[in-house]
């Protein structure tokens, strides 16, 4: 098992992968067989990193400057919680969303089960009508 501290910095690397578009990196970052689950989004099935990576860009089409922010990281054991930000604007599709050219920012939190120095399974979520609501796609 990593210590905090390690742990820790294995998330410092994950964000910095994500942020800069490393996508690479992230192979020393995540399990092969890495799971996301997300209630937020259903229909989305990340199963290995390749799926994770695939996740990534289809975000960053949507979001092309999109950063996330850690604020909060919390280790015990062999899991980690987290509380974070993001932010981007919409310059492309969301699912059936198009593109408004406008900025969101909200808060999500997650949990991570790190295995063999490695993320190998994350639950994450986030409000939906908050995100639809700063981009102009609900009803005023």
């Amino acid at each position: 098992m990593l210590s905090n501290a390690d742990t820790k910095n294995l998330m410092e690397r994950f964000l910095v992968a994500m942020n800069e578009r490393r996508l690479d990196d992230l192979d020393e970052i995540l399990s092969p067989d890495v799971v996301r689950h997300c209630e937020a989004t259903p229909g989305l099935v990340v199963e290995n990193i390749d799926h994770f990576k695939d996740f990534l860009r289809t975000d960053a089409a949507a979001f092309p400057d999109n950063r996330q922010t850690f604020e909060q990281i919390v280790v015990d054991g062999d899991r980690v919680g987290m509380w974070a930000t993001y932010e981007g604007t919409q310059e492309g599709a969301l699912g059936p969303f198009p593109a408004s050219g406008k900025r969101a920012r909200f808060s999500f939190s997650g949990v991570l089960r790190i295995e063999e120095g490695k993320i190998a399974e994350w639950w994450v979520t986030w409000d939906n009508l908050t995100i639809l609501g700063q981009l102009g796609h609900l009803p005023g």
